[in-house]
């Protein structure tokens, strides 16, 4: 595996290396000896799969509070999707700023989400799948979000939004106090 920081502390874009022959190619995605080594937390403690019928589709911005705060590694297995993660560690020296990726199911690369980032992303194709590995369980108490087209944030999404739960659209603007 690759491991190549993003311009947020901590988190890591994450790409496969192939071993190829007539038959396709076959790829370590996980190995906790190697996040470990790079200072990732390699806990796995469940695994989660999104599928989104619709090109355009929007989830997020989800988390999870203080003392239920998760690391996620994310990679789309079907299709194709821009994932988008936001540092809300108030001490961190990324505090509010974003970063944003295309993962691909043909490209096979992954983003390693740190505790304290809140994480959403938009489907740029119809009948896509998205796979979680989460470090921690998830936790209904602890589980927060803030919008998607929060002025102060200001996400460049890259396609038109055509379906976004409820809950999701009537998420509030970012707040101190949805951290608590």
């Amino acid at each position: 595996m690759i491991f190549t920081k993003t311009n947020l502390e901590g988190a890591f874009i994450i790409e496969i290396q192939r071993l190829e022959d007539e038959r396709g190619f076959f790829a370590r995605t996980f190995c906790q000896r190697e996040f470990r080594e790079h200072g990732l937390n390699p806990s796995l403690a469940q695994c989660n799969i999104s599928y989104n019928k619709v090109k355009g589709t929007l989830r997020g911005m989800h988390f999870q509070k203080t003392p239920s705060q998760e690391a996620k590694l994310v990679c789309c297995v079907q299709g194709a999707i821009q994932d988008v993660i936001i540092d809300v560690r108030p001490n961190s020296s990324t505090f509010m700023k974003y970063f944003a990726i295309r993962l691909m199911s043909t490209v096979h690369n992954a983003l390693y989400v740190p505790e304290g980032f809140a994480h959403g992303f938009l489907t740029l194709e119809a009948e896509t799948h998205v796979f979680y590995q989460m470090s921690e369980f998830y936790a209904p108490d602890a589980a927060s979000g803030f919008r998607w087209n929060d002025p102060a944030i200001n996400i460049e999404w890259n396609d038109e939004i055509h379906m976004i739960s409820e809950r999701d659209a009537n998420l509030p603007n970012f707040s101190m106090d949805l951290l608590k």
